[in-house]
């Protein structure tokens, strides 16, 4: 497995910079060197180069405390960002043949009018970045019961027939039931339909997720530097 997101021709190389120059474009701006998602998406940026990231030119896209999730990169922070977390991650890519049937006929398509109880639930159960505009990256499913969204999955990069599952969390009192499973495999079954390939992240340290997934039908394909950045402004 390689440890480094390098630039290459397959659209899961770089895939944050894949996703912000092509399918998302329109969500994201920046320069031919560095991307961002627009305020309010995920807090995502790309970089043409990941092993060499030219933050001097996505710094004029930012605003002072600013923070962002990239990947793929190491050594210490440029001038005017400040690393606050690093971790290893890993790259999963389904393996396996369409799931069968639907085990979540009872999901609904999550709408603008479920934005904020899927803020509350991302904030409550932290499955990774997540914004007021995330959910229209793609398709987000969710389990609402007594009028409380208890479960949800959704989609967020897409790079060239390849489509992200991420979002994916569970109200603590409704955990143990199989509901992210089964979100999770609706959304394997609709992106195989649209001839894609469905992949996700997880943190290398989260054993138990990476078991779960490997036994749904996901395997891993790649380990990278996952790191947090705060942009501090210029020290001009």
């Amino acid at each position: 497995m390689n440890g480094t997101a390098c630039a290459a021709a397959h659209p899961l190389d770089n895939v944050f910079w894949q996703t912000l120059v092509g399918p998302h474009a329109r969500y994201a701006f920046g320069s031919a060197e560095a991307r961002r998602y627009a305020p309010g998406f995920s807090p995502l940026v790309g970089f043409a180069n990941p092993e060499s990231p030219d933050f001097a030119a996505l710094a004029p896209h930012c605003t002072p405390g600013e923070r962002f999730y990239c990947c793929g990169w190491e050594g210490a922070a440029p001038a005017g960002w400040q690393i606050e977390m690093e971790a290893r991650i890993c790259r999963m890519v389904w393996r396996m043949a369409m799931p069968e049937g639907d085990e979540a006929t009872g999901a609904v398509l999550l709408e603008p009018r479920h934005v904020a109880q899927a803020l509350e639930l991302a904030e409550l159960t932290r499955p990774g970045p997540f914004g007021s505009r995330t959910p229209e990256l793609g398709e987000y499913f969710g389990f609402i019961e007594n009028g409380t969204l208890v479960a949800m999955a959704g989609e967020r990069m897409h790079a060239r027939g390849h489509r992200e599952i991420s979002g994916v969390c569970t109200l603590p009192a409704h955990r143990g039931r199989g509901l992210a499973r089964r979100l999770m495999l609706k959304l394997v079954a609709r992106q195989m339909m649209r001839g894609e390939t469905p992949f996700l992240h997880a943190m290398v340290d989260n054993v138990p997720a990476r078991a779960l997934y490997e036994r749904m039908g996901f395997r891993e394909d790649r380990e990278s530097t996952l790191r947090v950045v705060r942009y501090a402004g210029s020290l001009r």
